[in-house]
C-alpha cells in the first residue's frame, strides 16, 4: 500500500486527527488513543524518544481528550456490543437474573464484562473449550461448564447471550426446549453471533426479546452518520492545537537556548566574589556583607527571569 510521510505542521495534523479517530474506519473509537500511549511508553521505557517527542504525544493525548468532550464524536455507540448492552441494560432487569452465557470468545467476554460491571454476577458460561469458559467465568465470578453439557443445564435462565464460530445453529428448537425446563415466561436473548447461532424456528415459536446483530446493524449505521457529522468541530480544534504545539517548540527552544544562562550568572558572580572584590568584601562588617550576598543573589535571581521573558516576547513579537 506504500508509506505516507509527513512533515511540520501536517505530520501534527495528521497525529492529532488519527489519534482523535477522526480517520477512523470507525470515528470516534477511542481505543486508538489509548494505543497511541501505550506506544510512547514503550518507546519511552526503551530511551527510543527526544523532548519533542514528549511534547508532541502529550500535546496529541490533550487533543483527543478535549476532542471527546467538546464534541459528539463518540456520544452514540456504534460498536455491536456497546449497542447490545446498551440494549440489554434499558430493560432493567433485576440484578439476579440468571445469565447463560454460551461461547466466550472476544465479543461474550466483553459483553460479560460489561453486565458484571453493573451488577449482574449470576453468569453460567459454557464453551467448547473448557479453559476459555473456566477463564471468562471466573473473572466475573460466575461458573463455567463445556459446551457439550449445555443440553443438560437443568437451572433455567432468564438472559440468553450467544456468539461462536459455528457455521450452524447451537441454539436449537430442542436445545432450546431443554433449557427452559417448563418456564413459559420471556426471555432475552442476544445473539451476536454470524450467522446467528439462534434457529429461526426459535425466535419464532417462543416467547423472546430478541437483541441481534441484524437488529442492531441499521442503528449502528445512523449513529455513525451522527458522529460524521462532528468532524468539522473536531478539524478545528485540531488546527487550534497544531498552532498551540508550534508555539511550545519554540518556547521550549528558547528554554533549552537560555538553560545555561543561570550557570554562568552564577560562576560570574562566583568570580566577582572570590577574586575580583574579594579583598574588598573581607574589610566588610557580617551585617553588610550579609547585606551584598542577598543583592547578588537578588540580582541574579531576577536576571535569569528577565532573560528568559525578553526572549519569549521578542519571539512572539517576530
Amino acid at each position: 500500500q506504500g508509506v505516507q510521510i509527513f512533515e511540520n505542521t501536517e505530520a501534527l495534523q495528521h497525529l492529532f486527527s488519527v489519534a482523535s479517530s477522526m480517520e477512523s474506519l470507525v470515528v470516534g473509537e477511542r481505543e486508538i488513543i489509548t494505543q497511541v500511549r501505550k506506544a510512547y511508553e514503550f518507546c519511552h521505557q526503551h530511551k527510543l524518544t527526544s523532548d519533542k517527542i514528549r511534547l508532541t504525544i502529550q500535546q496529541t493525548i490533550l487533543t483527543a481528550k478535549q476532542i471527546y468532550t467538546e464534541t459528539n464524536i463518540a456520544l452514540h455507540p456504534v460498536s455491536v456490543v456497546s449497542l447490545a448492552c446498551r440494549k440489554f441494560l434499558e430493560l432493567s432487569l433485576p440484578h439476579t437474573s440468571r445469565i447463560l452465557v454460551v461461547g466466550a470468545g472476544e465479543t461474550n467476554s466483553q459483553v460479560v464484562g460489561h453486565l458484571a460491571k453493573r451488577g449482574y454476577r449470576n453468569i453460567s458460561v459454557f464453551n467448547r473449550t473448557f479453559s476459555k469458559a473456566n477463564s471468562l467465568a471466573n473473572s466475573v465470578g460466575g461458573t463455567a461448564f463445556p459446551l457439550d453439557k449445555l443440553q443438560e443445564f437443568a437451572e433455567g435462565f432468564d438472559v440468553l447471550i450467544t456468539c461462536t464460530s459455528s457455521s450452524a445453529p447451537i441454539i436449537t428448537e430442542h436445545i432450546y426446549q431443554s433449557l427452559l425446563q417448563g418456564d413459559a415466561s420471556r426471555k432475552i436473548i442476544i445473539d451476536l453471533a454470524v450467522p446467528a447461532d439462534v434457529d429461526p424456528e426459535v425466535i419464532s415459536r417462543f416467547n423472546i426479546h430478541l437483541i441481534s446483530v441484524n437488529n442492531l446493524e441499521t442503528e449502528s449505521k445512523k449513529n455513525l452518520a451522527q458522529r460524521h457529522l462532528e468532524l468539522t468541530k473536531c478539524s478545528a480544534i485540531v488546527s487550534e492545537r497544531v498552532e498551540e504545539t508550534l508555539q511550545l517548540f519554540k518556547e521550549r527552544e528558547i528554554e533549552i537556548a537560555f538553560s545555561g544562562i543561570p550557570q554562568k550568572v552564577k560562576a560570574i558572580r562566583e568570580t566577582a566574589v572570590n577574586e575580583v572584590f574579594a579583598n574588598d568584601l573581607r574589610k566588610l562588617d557580617p551585617k553588610t556583607r550579609e547585606v551584598v550576598d542577598n543583592l547578588l543573589a537578588y540580582m541574579e535571581k531576577k536576571y535569569n527571569a528577565v532573560a528568559m521573558k525578553t526572549a519569549k516576547e521578542t519571539w512572539m513579537d517576530n
